[in-house]
C-alpha cells in the first residue's frame, strides 16, 4: 500500500457489528428523549422562533459531521443538542395536538413504532445493495419538499393526504437504506451519524402519520 492510499477500515466482526447496532439504537433512544425534553420545555413557546430553531438544529447536525472522528464527546453533545432543538421547534405542533387531538398522537406513535420496526428489520436483513437507490430516495424527498411548498399556495384536493402517503413511501426506502448502512458500517465511530439519520427517519414518519390520523379524527 502506498503512502498516499487511505487505509480502509477492516470489516467489523459479528460482535462489533452487534455493539454498533446496540450503541446506535441506544443513541436514537437518547436523542428521542432529548427531543421529548425539548418539546416539553417549549410547550408554551410561540411559533415565531420555529424557523431559527430549525436552522440551529441543522447547524448542530452539520457540526456533528465535522466532529465525528475528532471528538466523540463533542459529537454526542451535538447529537443530543440536535434532538433537543428539534423538540423545541416542534413544540407548538405537538402542543396543539396534545390539546386538540391527543388520540392522534398515540395513534401516530404506535404506527411509527411498527413502521420503523418493520422496514428497519427488512433493511438490516436484506442482502441486496440498496445504495444504488439512495440517490432516488434523495431526489424523491426533494420533490416532496417542493410539492409541500406548492400546497402552501395552491389548493389541491386531498393534497395533504397525497403528501403524507408519498412521504411514507419515501421514508420506507430511506429507513431500509439507513438500517442497511448500519449493518454494513465498518467504523463504530459513525454511530452518532447513523443515529441522527435514523432519528430523522423516525421523526418524519411520526409527523406524517400524525397528519393522517389528525385528519381522520
Amino acid at each position: 500500500m502506498s503512502a498516499t492510499t487511505p487505509a480502509v477500515p477492516a470489516q467489523l466482526s459479528r460482535d462489533e457489528s452487534g455493539a454498533l447496532f446496540g450503541q446506535t439504537m441506544g443513541l436514537v433512544a437518547l436523542t428521542a428523549g432529548f427531543f421529548a425534553l425539548g418539546a416539553y420545555a417549549g410547550r408554551d413557546m410561540t411559533g415565531g422562533w420555529v424557523g431559527l430553531l430549525y436552522l440551529a438544529a441543522f447547524g448542530a447536525l452539520l457540526a456533528m459531521n465535522v466532529a465525528v472522528g475528532r471528538s466523540e464527546g463533542l459529537a454526542l453533545a451535538l447529537l443530543f443538542a440536535f434532538g433537543f432543538l428539534f423538540g423545541l421547534a416542534l413544540a407548538p405542533t405537538i402542543g396543539y395536538y396534545a390539546g386538540a387531538d391527543p388520540q392522534a398522537l398515540w395513534q401516530a406513535g404506535g404506527a411509527t413504532a411498527l413502521f420503523i420496526a418493520g422496514f428497519g428489520a427488512a433493511g438490516y436483513a436484506t442482502r441486496r445493495d440498496l445504495s444504488a437507490f439512495a440517490r432516488v430516495f434523495f431526489w424523491a424527498l426533494v420533490a416532496l419538499i417542493v410539492f409541500g411548498i406548492v400546497l402552501i399556495f395552491v389548493h389541491i384536493p386531498n393534497g395533504e393526504l397525497i403528501y403524507a402517503i408519498a412521504g411514507l413511501a419515501i421514508f420506507a426506502g430511506l429507513t431500509l437504506f439507513d438500517f442497511q448502512r448500519l449493518r454494513r458500517s465498518r467504523d463504530i465511530r459513525t454511530a452518532p451519524l447513523l443515529a441522527a439519520s435514523i432519528f430523522l427517519d423516525v421523526l418524519n414518519v411520526f409527523l406524517l402519520f400524525l397528519s393522517i390520523f389528525g385528519r381522520e379524527n
